[in-house]
């Protein structure tokens, strides 16, 4: 059984991509030695695509038209779907990021699903959160990298409508470029308006040079933040700046005992690696539970791999997705709405390095 895999194992998004490469290892090792997929082992065919999103088409193009997948798993972010899945619908084969998070971003397509949650589902959940809490959200100022894709689109589009709906005043975005990268004219500029929370927008290591800058500088209010920087080094890279930090994560490791034996070897598994990392992200879980997910729907359809057949059973594969249930590592019953799985938010609060979970949000029903 034939699959595909596009990646991230070098770049700027390296140090997001690798241990989700490890995850899917770890799934599909444990599905050959447990027999395959009716009887088949799983081939798995990787492309790594530097972090450029250009490189997610020339892989979809490679692995659907040379290597002859049934399906892909990945790419990574948002930014790759959108190009890869252009690719995917014209070559008709199943194609599943293993982060991308960007809203709408599957609207009007047939072959590209995900197995994730809308950031702006998530971040407007942490808002919620906060309010219902009592924590002190009446005014807020916006920071983003502006040269991260990610960071950019989330600061200037998704953080202003959200603050606005949720009642909360907010001054324009303030962007810092992540090359040069020095915010103290930023940061005095929000130590002088002194909001009551900084929604930030970043990858997790940009995210902790803006979170100890704005500490230097003696802001004492809330730091915010998506799905962007939920990484589970984020409390080590903060240090003591971090304490109070919030942002929302897919996946919760206390969730379930499956959730935490998937923790326990995705930490064991990047070690061996060489990676650093203290536990498992909610695209790492993503990825994972991907790979169970096409076993299921292989299972289901009766899928043999053949590539004589190999046209045909694609077509199955995405006429399976339809009013599909899933159980994994990210929750149970998983149903989809549209093409994007609900899946339930925790929001997180570090406290001395540590993620504690401050509240959750169960999954919308479909």
């Amino acid at each position: 059984i034939k699959l595909g895999n596009i990646v991230v194992g070098s770049g700027v998004l390296k140090g997001a991509g690798e241990p989700g490469i490890v995850a899917v290892d770890i799934a599909v090792a444990q599905i050959n030695a447990a027999g395959g997929i009716n009887g088949k082992k799983i081939e798995l065919v990787r492309f790594d695509t530097g972090s450029d999103a250009k490189q997610a088409s020339v892989a979809t193009r490679k692995l659907v038209q040379d290597d002859g997948v049934l399906a892909i798993i990945g790419p990574l972010s948002s930014g790759e779907s959108a190009v890869a899945f252009n690719d995917a619908e014209r070559l008709k084969t199943l194609m599943l990021p293993t982060s991308a998070s960007a809203p709408g971003l599957t609207e009007g397509r047939r072959y590209g699903w995900r197995l994730s949650e809308d950031e702006a589902k998530q971040f407007s959940r942490l808002l919620k959160a906060i309010k219902a809490k009592g924590v002190k959200a009446d005014t807020a100022e916006i920071v983003y990298i502006s040269d991260e894709v990610v960071s950019n689109n989330a600061g200037t589009k998704l953080y202003p409508s959200l603050l606005s709906d949720a009642g909360i005043k907010h001054g324009a975005p303030i962007p810092v470029q992540y090359k040069s990268f020095d915010m103290s004219a930023q940061a005095a500029k929000i130590i002088q308006s002194n909001p009551d929370i900084v929604a930030l927008a970043a990858l997790p290591e940009s995210a902790s040079k803006v979170v100890k800058e704005l500490r230097r500088q003696g802001y004492k209010g809330r730091i915010v933040g998506s799905q962007i920087f939920a990484d589970p080094n984020i409390g080590e890279l903060l240090g003591p700046d971090g304490d109070g930090t919030m942002f929302v994560a897919g996946f919760w490791k206390e969730q379930t005992p499956a959730a935490k034996i998937f923790d326990e070897k995705l930490v064991e598994g990047a070690k061996a690696r060489g990676i650093h990392r203290l536990g498992a992200h909610h695209a790492d879980a993503q990825a994972y539970d991907i790979v169970f997910l096409l076993k299921q729907i292989i299972e289901k359809t009766g899928i043999t791999g053949d590539p004589a057949k190999l046209a045909d059973e694609r077509e199955e594969l995405v006429k399976a997705m339809d009013g599909i249930r899933f159980t994994g590592v990210l929750g149970k019953n998983i149903c989809f709405a549209g093409h994007d799985a609900e899946l339930p938010g925790y929001i997180i609060e570090v406290k001395q390095g540590a993620w504690t979970k401050f509240d959750e949000a169960p999954a919308d029903p479909c």
